[in-house]
């Protein structure tokens, strides 16, 4: 409550010259919260900026808007501001209320991501905020700008919502196998086994019936995974790879590792987008990263492997570095 006393003289003073002179009402919380941030009162300032910056937004201002916005993340990073619930919710219904013309969603939305990146525990953003983003971008229809952030997330509920994106992106061309992989192999590339597996379980039961094999044949992995055959096999493919990545431990499970080189060279040999550099190199980097496979001595770049690493905050591929991991065993619960 002191910070919304506190704030009260500024914003009766901006408020009400917003519907007649919003300029004058966007200098003046300009000047009110420089004024706090000198004198270290960072609350008071990010609450006149971000009570400014909704009502230019509502008033059809969301240049004004957005430039508040961004002075109110200057003052989160200056406070170091943590991600919360709070400071979070702030900036989500920033979001909200700027609209999809021009680009000030946008820079709104970059920056935000950018300062949950720094003051959260992800280094790819703050998962809750690129989930919303996400999600408020599908509904949009916008499906590639969508696609960055429910990957960036990893949440299940954006890998749910990813795979249902993808399955309506795919009906448009049929190309199901291609969003197959499209979804599980970036999730394997960060480490994310419930996030591929989550996806990839959601994705095949929302396949139309006309690409699943009769009587819906169902090969069991262990007690509790399956494997349903499906017409296309880069589906297959997706579904085995994930399953295989979750049984990793490295290189002390020759079984799976020999399973992993066999998979591989199996689907690359009748699938050409899997025999493609590109393909190839971000495969090799799943073999190391999961079952510590050294990669190819002369294996090239990998560009989707540089901008998943960059995605995800990741250092430069230029430089490799070797990463290994053990997932999660497989006695762990099933995912809701």
């Amino acid at each position: 409550m002191a910070t919304a006393a506190s704030s009260t003289r500024a914003l009766n003073a901006i408020l009400p010259q917003i519907s007649t002179a919003p300029y004058e009402a966007h200098q003046k919380a300009r000047t009110f919260a420089s004024r706090y941030v000198k004198s270290n009162q960072y609350d008071t300032a990010i609450d006149v900026l971000f009570q400014s910056a909704r009502e230019l937004i509502k008033a059809g201002q969301p240049g004004s808007g957005t430039d508040l916005t961004t002075f109110m993340l200057d003052v989160y990073e200056t406070k170091a501001e943590p991600v919360n619930d709070e400071s979070r919710g702030r900036l989500t219904q920033l979001i909200a209320l700027t609209g999809p013309d021009g680009g000030w969603r946008k820079t709104m939305i970059d920056k935000s991501i950018a300062w949950s990146a720094k003051h959260g525990t992800c280094p790819a953003g703050d998962p809750d905020l690129q989930h919303y983003v996400g999600e408020l971008l599908y509904k949009e229809g916008s499906f590639e700008a969508a696609e960055t952030h429910f990957l960036a997330s990893g949440k299940r509920d954006s890998a749910r919502l990813l795979a249902d994106m993808f399955l309506q992106w795919a009906a448009e061309t049929s190309s199901y196998g291609v969003f197959s992989v499209r979804g599980t192999i970036p999730y394997l590339q960060n480490g994310n086994i419930m996030a591929a597996k989550t996806f990839i379980k959601h994705y095949t039961s929302g396949l139309p019936a006309s690409i699943r094999i009769e009587s819906d044949a169902v090969i069991n992995v262990g007690e509790k995974d399956e494997v349903i055959m499906i017409k296309d096999s880069l589906v297959n493919f997706a579904q085995m790879a994930v399953l295989t990545c979750q049984r990793a431990q490295g290189d002390q499970n020759k079984v799976m590792r020999e399973s992993w080189v066999r998979l591989c060279g199996t689907y690359q040999g009748k699938i050409g987008l899997l025999a493609t550099p590109e393909m190839r190199a971000s495969l090799n980097e799943i073999a190391t990263l999961y079952f510590a496979i050294p990669p190819p001595r002369s294996q090239a770049g990998n560009p989707f492997g540089e901008m998943m690493s960059s995605l995800f905050g990741g250092p430069s591929q230029s430089q490799p570095t070797r990463r290994t991991l053990t997932p999660a065993n497989t006695s762990s619960p099933g995912l809701d």
